[in-house]
């Protein structure tokens, strides 16, 4: 018998998947796929190229030999692919074919050929990750065509199905991250007034390793931490967990702010996965109802300070980022004043280092033009307002491409206002 002409052939590509009427007056469908037999046995394969050219399919049919030349084949296709796989091959028997097409090439759709008793086989494979079966002594032209169909078909849902999943399970992830990451400010009165604003950027699924957080401890002291871990990604993230959590642990085991800097890089070099990997720290420490603040910045961006409706921009003393050189960082605390009805804002870079233009960016002038403009809104709409701002500014270049946390802090003028 000679061999199918299939040997040779190449897939044609197709842009719709709707029936056209050929003069026969036959339904034929144009598949934007490959259709891969894997088939050892030539007359096995005649037949299926015989039943193909019969069918409702208008494709060609690539056919090899052994799984391996399916394999190397299915590397190279980036259309969908419909396998047609017999299961007794030369190099490989029985389910194992269906498994390594599987782990190999997972977006491929699978039919299997069995023998007229090999039912307990078909419904195994399927089981096993292959979308149909079909018996070759009963194969007919509808029904492979069918077949076919088909199994591209679910093929496409269990892709859809898993992406539902995937994007659930982030959402899900990105649920508890934030919980981590971005606390509920601890605060025993009403005295001390905390507001905070979280935007993921653009670039992201899940949150990245901004954080921040607010103690106040039993004496009315209150403590506020806002740091940045670089990268992005999830394992970033739990880092600026594990930094947050370790922080808040060290002020209320009343550790002194720059111990806990010193913990803090101790902590990132022994958690992170990337050696190159730093994180940018500001603390700050409200004595009860102080003129003053006391401020410790590794690496960190300066900060907005607010007197009345005049907003300045403020950096304090500072020393090197978290995990550049562990071991020979030197930071100081700086104390800065503080008037009653003053407040300070304190944020991650991702704020101004969004695109204003080709070749510029907002920038810590431009952010602090901005804060001038709107010097006269109270806590909640000038942190919003700010991160609008940033936002619009950078919209016409792809938006914010960085996470943005802020925190406003201050004391209220009356207790219990």
């Amino acid at each position: 018998m000679s061999e199918p002409r299939a040997s040779a052939s190449a897939h044609p590509a197709a842009s719709v998947t709707l029936p056209v009427q050929h003069g026969s007056g036959r339904s034929v469908w144009n598949v934007d796929a490959a259709i891969l037999l894997v088939e050892d046995d030539a007359g096995d394969a005649l037949l299926v190229e015989e039943m193909l050219a019969d069918s409702e399919l208008e494709s060609g049919l690539i056919w090899r030999k052994t799984l391996a030349e399916g394999l190397t084949f299915l590397r190279t296709v980036s259309t969908p692919v419909c396998v047609l796989l017999d299961l007794h091959l030369p190099d490989v028997h029985g389910l194992v074919a269906v498994t390594q097409i599987v782990e190999t090439t997972p977006d491929a759709a699978i039919v299997v050929l069995t023998g007229l008793a090999e039912a307990e086989a078909g419904l195994t494979a399927v089981a096993t990750g292959a979308q149909d079966y079909l018996a070759k002594d009963r194969l007919d032209p509808q029904a492979l065509s069918r077949a076919i169909r088909y199994a591209l078909q679910r093929k496409q849902v269990e892709r859809a199905a898993a992406a539902l999943r995937a994007n659930q399970l982030m959402a899900r992830e990105n649920a508890r991250l934030e919980r981590g990451l971005l606390p509920v400010p601890l605060l025993r009165d009403q005295s001390f007034d905390a507001v905070a604003r979280y935007q993921p950027g653009r670039a992201h699924g899940l949150l990245s390793g901004d954080f921040y957080d607010v103690v106040q401890t039993p004496d009315g002291t209150v403590h506020a931490v806002i740091g940045d871990v670089s990268g992005h990604g999830a394992a970033e993230a739990a880092l600026g967990v594990c930094l947050r959590v370790a922080w808040r642990t060290a002020v209320l085991c009343d550790t002194d702010p720059l111990e806990q800097i010193r913990l803090l890089e101790a902590i990132l070099v022994a958690e992170r996965s990337d050696p190159h990997a730093f994180a940018t720290v500001t603390s700050l420490v409200f004595p009860p109802h102080a003129a003053h603040v006391r401020v410790v910045r590794a690496g960190h961006p300066g900060l907005l300070v607010r007197r009345g409706t005049e907003v300045e921009w403020v950096e304090p003393e500072g020393g090197m980022a978290l995990g550049l050189l562990p071991g020979a960082g030197q930071w100081s605390t700086t104390e800065l004043a503080l008037p009653s009805d003053g407040g300070v804002v304190l944020f991650t870079d991702g704020l101004f280092e969004g695109r204003t233009g080709p070749d510029s960016r907002l920038g810590e002038e431009g952010l602090l033009a901005m804060a001038r403009r709107l010097g006269d809104l109270a806590a909640r709409p000038f942190i919003d307002a700010l991160v609008a701002g940033a936002t619009e500014g950078a919209s016409p270049y792809g938006g914010l491409a960085d996470d943005v946390a802020v925190l406003h802090l201050g004391w209220r003028k009356t207790p219990h206002e």
